[in-house]
């Protein structure tokens, strides 16, 4: 691995065109296995049974994402009354309430759910912690598609806390039994704080171990603090709607370096490069690696720059596609005679 101080001191200035730079590019970076599954099966889907495949909100929180497969045929509608019935209807990675899955079979719909794996665990999780007769609390950020589908997952009162502010303010004694639950793409740091101040709180608390908390967040997280130590400053390819690639640029300023969020390499300012030596470089779980990409080509066409990739973990985890997707486009079955 790349080792290394921060450099926002003493930083040597040069002009555009000048000196040559380093680009640094985080491992692991981009796509997640969640949302490479979630654009699979809208892709797919399309695949069997041609356009229109409606999909419901975003599939995953990425503009050029969307727009990719809006031109193959995919209709993105904000509501299901949006789709005609029997058409297919695609749920996005971020999960659905159980109103929205009654509606859905109400309309007769084909649904595809590309649901993440590690959002519906959080699911399951939040409900034997309700059937122990605990309180539940999740943390998360209220009004994210997660954290609504995850609200609507689970029978009973779920109590919401975004900051430590939050649960002081829970209308609940201090001998209530307390169990929680996590929005998966929260910060890490974010969440302990929030755990730790559950359990300052309520003797009797309960809940899944950090380590829980979605594997690509922990991990670009992780990959983005070992950039920092290198870099002198962060650019994040994300979109300005994803929690977790605005967290990547949070991190990047908490360890004292210029940090910005761009969706493309179009958002790019040359005057950020004016001051740097190294330019660390990452993106969040719905960013494409082309995007990157297409960075590293905008910052070519400033200054003269070399690109090395930051040693790291090497994600190979795969979801499995739904049953439902394999059946779709297929005949029914003859009836029997008898």
């Amino acid at each position: 691995m790349l080792r290394g101080s921060n450099k926002t001191k003493g930083m040597r200035s040069f002009a555009l065109g000048g000196p040559v730079a380093k680009i640094v590019l985080a491992q692991p970076r981009g796509f997640c296995a969640g949302v490479i599954r979630a654009i699979d099966i809208v892709d797919q889907a399309l695949d069997r049974v041609g356009a229109p495949v409606y999909v419901r909100h975003e599939i995953v929180h990425n503009r050029h994402v969307v727009e990719k497969l809006r031109a193959k045929g995919a209709v993105f509608v904000e509501e299901l009354n949006e789709v005609p019935a029997g058409e297919v209807a695609v749920f996005s990675a971020h999960g659905v309430s159980r109103e929205v899955e009654a509606e859905a079979k109400a309309g007769e719909l084909q649904v595809l759910d590309a649901t993440c794996p590690l959002v519906r665990k959080v699911h399951f999780q939040g409900r034997r912690y309700m059937k122990q007769g605990r309180n539940l609390v999740m943390i998360g950020h209220a009004g994210h598609p997660e954290v609504v589908g995850t609200l609507g997952q689970i029978d009973g009162k779920v109590w919401l806390a975004g900051t430590v502010a939050d649960v002081a303010a829970l209308p609940l004694p201090a001998d209530a039994p307390i169990a929680y639950v996590t929005q998966t793409t929260l910060s890490v740091d974010d969440t302990r704080e929030i755990i730790a101040a559950l359990q300052s709180r309520f003797p009797d608390v309960i809940g899944p171990d950090v380590k829980d908390i979605c594997y690509a967040t922990q991990n670009r997280q992780e990959a983005v603090r070992d950039l920092c130590r290198v870099s002198d400053m962060i650019l994040v390819v994300g979109a300005p709607n994803s929690s977790n690639s605005n967290r990547l640029r949070e991190i990047g300023e908490e360890e004292g370096l210029p940090s910005f969020l761009i969706e493309d390499a179009s958002q790019l300012d040359p005057a950020w490069l004016e001051q740097v030596e190294v330019i660390g470089l990452t993106a969040g779980a719905s960013a494409p690696e082309e995007l990157v990409q297409g960075v590293v080509d905008r910052i070519r066409a400033y200054l003269p720059v070399t690109v090395e990739k930051l040693d790291g973990i090497e994600e190979n985890i795969e979801f499995r596609l739904p049953p439902e997707l394999r059946k779709l486009g297929q005949p029914a079955p003859a009836p029997v005679e008898g």
